[in-house]
């Protein structure tokens, strides 16, 4: 006689662990309070500082692209104008520091607003080259309108964020490249977390619906228009914020900084991290941050060796490093079921 199956075998307590996102959150706030710890040197803090403005440009592309299948070609265009919002409502009109950031993120998602609102209907890269549209005007006006920006010439001398007093730790200074890693870093972590509960509720299968049949979705009674905007505004006001900390981390504002080239980089962010996943982005970001740097040793060549690896993985794992991931995960899981297969007596 056959023993019976056993249909729901439990799971072992390190496989539950494991697959808590809790578990992997709280990994994640002790990276980023060591890597500073670990990377001492001043070259290296200024790359995390970096890959941590790029964290934020890239989950809110994700946002909008990922999740509400816009696909959105004007990101380096909301992050300038949240760099110069903020820098010329603290440098001409003496607005502190915090105030002009939330400036900057609400002109950036307006920004973001109206964009949507002219180009709802577009689709596809019809919204692609709108979007790109958008980026090319932006960046011809802060190159040209120099009574404002100081076009070419730039803007110099911007301040870093104003010191921070808080019980316990006393008196935080950000002109110090480890705090300010930790004020940019701890920010795209709590912007992470935003999203992550917003995509697991229904606000997220709403967007899901609209990416994958709008039409279906509209005769559900889904409204579209209201949908996309708001994923617009999500998206661009994150990547305003991203600016506001470009700025007083750099201490230099120019408009090469936001060329167009700017929106494709943050879109291979997205493709190669794995789009649509949140936390795909996050080591895209990582990822195509740091590879230039470590590839610098080989000269000229290094542009070379790092287009040839973005284009393969676009290539051959189309779900990016979420889907080598995933199929690796499934491949153990796979090898570790089967020597634990039991024949049937």
């Amino acid at each position: 006689m056959s023993s019976p199956a056993v249909t729901n075998p439990a799971r072992p307590a390190s496989n539950t662990l494991f697959a808590s996102r809790r578990f992997w959150q709280l990994v994640a706030l002790i990276v980023i309070a060591l890597l500073p710890m670990v990377l001492t040197d001043s070259y290296w803090q200024t790359n995390l500082i970096i890959c941590a403005i790029n964290v934020l440009l890239a989950i809110g592309l994700d946002f909008v692209l990922g999740y509400a299948g816009q696909l959105n070609l004007g990101q380096s265009a909301f992050y300038g104008i949240g760099a110069y919002a903020s820098t010329l409502l603290i440098t001409q009109l003496g607005v502190p520091f915090w105030a002009a950031f939330a400036c900057g993120v609400v002109i950036s998602g307006t920004a973001g607003m109206l964009l949507s609102l002219f180009a709802v209907r577009l689709r596809g890269h019809y919204l692609a080259i709108a979007s790109l549209g958008f980026a090319v005007i932006t960046y011809q006006i802060l190159l040209n309108w120099i009574s404002l920006t100081q076009g070419p010439l730039g803007i110099y001398g911007i301040s870093p964020p104003p010191s921070m007093s808080i019980p316990g730790l006393g008196k935080i200074d950000f002109s110090n490249l480890t705090n300010l890693f930790y004020l940019v870093a701890g920010f795209a972590f709590l912007v992470y977390l935003l999203f992550d509960q917003l995509v697991r509720s229904p606000v997220g299968e709403t967007l899901t619906a609209i990416r994958e049949d709008e039409v279906s979705a509209s005769s559900l009674g889904v409204n579209g228009t209201k949908w996309k905007v708001f994923a617009f505004a999500m998206s661009s006001a994150v990547a305003g914020a991203a600016g506001c900390f470009y700025a007083p981390f750099v201490g230099t504002l120019v408009p090469d900084a936001f060329m167009i080239t700017e929106s494709f980089t943050i879109l291979a962010m997205v493709i190669v991290g794995g789009m649509g996943s949140l936390v795909g982005p996050v080591f895209g970001a990582i990822l195509l941050t740091i590879l230039p740097e470590l590839l610098r040793g080989v000269g000229d060549l290094r542009l070379i060796v790092y287009g040839v690896a973005v284009t393969l993985v676009v290539m051959f794992m189309p779900g990016g490093m979420v889907q080598a991931g995933k199929m690796l995960a499934m491949k153990l899981r796979g090898e570790k079921n089967v020597a634990r297969k039991e024949p049937v007596q």
